[in-house]
C-alpha cells in the first residue's frame, strides 16, 4: 500500500482497564499529566511516533498509536521505566494489544462514549479523553489521521447525548449523591458540604464532588490521614474526627458514609444544631449511620442509600436500552472516518498528477509564449488551466470512487505507470 505522507501506516492500541486488571495492578500503571507527557515525549524520540494518545483514568491505562511495527512490548517497557515497576514484563498478561486498525479504531470510540466505563455511560470520559487528546496535540503528536480521529469522536460523542438517553441520569451511587447535592443546594451561594468517612463509598463520592465547583467541600474521618489523602489533590479541607460535631453545626449538607453499628448522628444531636433555612443529610451507610427521626427535626432533610440506589436503578436500566441505538451511531461514524481514511490514501496520487500534468503545461507555455503579447499570455494561461481542470476531473473521480470499492492500489499503480509519478515528489 502506498504510504499517505502525515498518516500512520497501522493505528494500534494497547489496553490496561478493570476489565483485563485488578485494582493493584492498575494503580501501579496508573499515569500523571506529567508523566503521559513524559512517556509520550519518549515514544516519539525513540520511535518516531507522529500519531499518538495516552489515557489513564482510575479504570484504564491505554496508549493508541500508529506505526508500521508492533511496538506494545517496547511502550509497555516504558511505562514501566516512568512507573519505578522494574518487573513490568511481569505486566503483559494484563495488557490486552489491537493491532488493527479497525479494532483499534473501535475500541476508542466505546471507551470514549462510555461503554466499556465501569459506570455505564461514564460522563467523566469525555473530558479525560479530551485532555488525553490535548497532551498529544502540544507534544506535536497529533498528526492529521489523529486530529480527524478525535474530532470525529467528538461529534460522535454530541450525536449519542442529543440522540439517546445514553447520558440521561446518574448510573452509579456516587454520582447520583452528587447530582442530588447539586439539584437541592441550587440557590444555596456556595454550599458547605461536610463528607464523614471515605470508604469505598466515601473516596468515590469525594472525587465526583469535584463536578461541584462553587461548594465548599470538608471531609473527616476516624484516620485523618487517609482523609488527608483524598483531600489534598482534590484541594478540599480536612477536619479531624474529634471536631467533627462542629464541623456538622456549620455545614450546609452532611454527607454519612461510616461503618458503625449504631447511628452515629442522631435526632437529639441534630436538634441541638442552629438550622437557619435547611440541612441535608444523606446517609450511604449499611447499617444506617443516620437515624430516620432526623426528619423530624424542622428544616433536617434526609436521604438514605435506598432512596438514591432507586435513581441509579432506574437510570442504569434507561442507558441499558440506549445502547443499541448508541453503537448505530459508533457505526455510522467509523464508517465516514474509514471514507475519509481511504480517500486520504489517493491523495497523495492526485496531487503528483496534478502536478505532472502542470509541468507539462509550464513546459509547453515557455516554449511557446516567448513571442506573445500580454493579452495572449493572459489567454493562453486561462485556457491551458482549465483545459488541466477537466482533464483531471475524471481521474479524480475514478479514484475516489474506487476507494469506495476498496479498490484504490489497483487504480494508483495505473495512474502511477501511466504517467511515470514515481519521479514526482509532492510537495509539503
Amino acid at each position: 500500500m502506498q504510504e499517505i505522507v502525515g498518516m500512520p501506516n497501522k493505528f494500534k492500541a494497547i489496553s490496561l482497564s478493570h476489565k483485563t486488571a485488578p485494582v493493584q495492578i492498575r494503580e501501579h500503571i496508573s499515569l500523571t499529566e506529567d508523566e503521559i507527557r513524559r512517556i509520550l515525549q519518549k515514544a516519539k524520540d525513540f520511535f518516531s511516533l507522529s500519531d499518538a494518545l495516552i489515557l489513564s483514568t482510575c479504570n484504564r491505562t491505554e496508549v493508541y498509536y500508529g506505526h508500521e511495527l508492533d511496538l506494545s512490548t517496547e511502550i509497555i517497557k516504558l511505562i514501566g521505566l516512568e512507573k519505578g515497576v522494574t518487573d513490568v514484563v511481569n505486566y503483559l498478561n494484563y495488557f490486552e494489544v489491537l493491532n488493527e486498525d479497525n479494532q483499534a479504531i473501535e475500541h476508542l470510540f466505546r471507551v470514549s462514549m462510555g461503554l466499556e466505563a465501569q459506570v455505564i455511560g461514564d460522563i467523566q470520559i469525555s473530558n479525560q479523553v479530551k485532555r488525553a487528546y490535548q497532551a498529544a496535540a502540544d507534544l506535536d503528536m497529533a498528526g492529521p489521521f489523529l486530529h480527524r480521529l478525535m474530532h470525529t469522536i467528538f461529534f460522535t460523542n454530541k450525536r449519542v447525548v442529543q440522540e439517546t438517553a445514553f447520558r440521561d441520569g446518574a448510573a452509579s451511587l456516587s454520582y447520583a449523591t452528587v447530582e442530588l447535592i447539586e439539584s437541592l443546594t441550587v440557590n444555596t451561594f456556595e454550599p458547605r458540604i461536610l463528607l464523614i468517612g471515605v470508604g469505598e463509598i466515601g473516596e468515590d463520592v469525594a472525587k465526583n464532588m469535584v463536578h461541584l465547583p462553587h461548594a465548599k467541600v470538608k471531609i473527616t474521618n476516624r484516620t485523618y490521614s487517609k482523609a488527608e489523602e483524598i483531600a489534598s489533590p482534590l484541594g478540599f479541607e480536612v477536619v479531624p474526627f474529634e471536631h467533627a460535631f462542629e464541623a456538622m453545626q456549620e455545614a450546609d449538607v452532611i454527607v454519612s458514609s461510616i461503618m458503625k453499628n449504631e447511628p452515629f448522628i442522631t435526632k437529639e444531636m441534630v436538634k441541638s444544631f442552629d438550622i437557619q433555612s435547611y440541612k441535608l443529610f444523606i446517609d450511604l451507610s449499611v447499617p444506617r449511620s443516620i437515624e430516620t427521626t432526623v426528619e423530624d427535626v424542622p428544616g433536617a432533610i434526609l436521604y438514605n442509600v435506598d432512596n438514591i440506589r432507586s435513581k441509579t436503578s432506574a437510570a442504569l436500566d434507561k442507558r441499558l436500552g440506549a445502547i443499541p441505538a448508541v453503537e448505530t451511531i459508533i457505526e455510522e461514524s467509523i464508517a465516514e472516518f474509514f471514507n475519509w481514511k481511504k480517500e486520504m490514501m489517493v491523495s497523495p496520487t492526485i496531487n503528483k498528477l496534478k502536478q505532472s500534468l502542470e509541468q507539462i503545461r509550464q513546459e509547453e507555455i515557455s516554449r511557446y509564449l516567448k513571442n506573445a503579447d500580454p493579452k495572449e499570455q493572459v489567454l493562453i494561461e486561462k485556457i491551458t488551466k482549465s483545459m488541466m481542470q477537466k482533464i483531471i476531473k475524471i481521474p479524480v473521480i475514478q479514484l475516489k470512487a474506487a476507494c469506495q470499492r476498496d479498490q484504490a492500489e489497483e487504480m494508483i499503480e495505473i495512474l502511477t505507470d501511466l504517467f511515470d509519478l514515481e519521479k514526482i515528489t509532492t510537495d509539503k
